[in-house]
């Protein structure tokens, strides 16, 4: 095993932390530990893990959660350890963005055999976009979940942040409304909620929405948002 590759087991149970060290670091993985959903996120930015192992049952927040937030910007590849052992938790687990899901307690061979394929998914996917993005005064943190514009930091709903994320993650390519479809509502709406989600998106990221500096509509395709190396 590559010794440079990094897990970032998210899990606040001290004897499976014991564990998965004594048993993955004589394998050749570097081990980083995290106790908290919030202190998972912040290890994932900063130390860019090559797989994630993610209990469900954490002190200060669902593990999903924080599966989805892990989704908002990176796809590194994210195991969960769970004693949610029925079909339907699997299966929420998986919809919400896991590429795995092992049930406690769990062996090391098998375990190893996850995090093999996890590896192999990981060197097919493109790499992902920074969790940062700035332009134009517009800053955007994918990871805390917060937008400034002109370092003021502004309100968003929900929906109006799942699209600007959607976005930010493909900052300088153009998203089809198909897509943004898919990965904002998950369901059939009409293209005219999207154009109306946009327009109330750019009233609130664009100094002068009439005249949009970040966020650019691409007649009969969809939307861009510039790339923060542009000019």
């Amino acid at each position: 095993m590559n010794t440079e590759k990094t897990l970032l087991v998210i899990e606040d149970e001290s004897a499976i932390l014991t564990f998965l060290h004594s048993s993955l670091e004589k394998s050749g993985w570097q081990v980083i530990e995290a106790r908290t959903g919030r202190m998972g996120l912040d290890l994932a930015a900063s130390r860019k893990p090559d797989v994630i192992l993610l209990d469900l049952g954490l002190p200060d927040q669902d593990g999903l959660d924080v599966l989805k937030a892990l989704r908002q910007w990176t796809s590194a590849p994210v195991i969960i350890i769970s004693a949610r052992g029925q079909e339907h938790d699997k299966i929420k687990g998986l919809d919400a963005g896991a590429d795995d899901y092992l049930t406690k307690p769990f062996g090391v061979p098998e375990l190893m055999a996850r995090l093999r394929v996890a590896l192999r998914h990981a060197a097919q996917k493109p790499e992902d976009a920074p969790p940062l993005y700035d332009h134009e005064g517009l800053k955007v943190d994918l990871v805390a979940r917060k937008v400034w514009l002109k370092k003021k930091e502004i309100h968003l709903s929900p929906l109006q942040y799942d699209l600007l994320a959607c976005l930010v993650r493909n900052a300088g390519r153009v998203v089809s409304q198909k897509q943004l479809i898919k990965e904002v509502w998950g369901e059939t709406v009409t293209p005219e909620l999207v154009r109306i989600t946009v327009h109330q998106l750019r009233h609130k990221i664009e100094p002068d929405p009439v005249r949009p500096r970040s966020l650019k509509t691409e007649p009969g395709v969809g939307y861009r948002l510039e790339s923060p190396q542009e000019e």
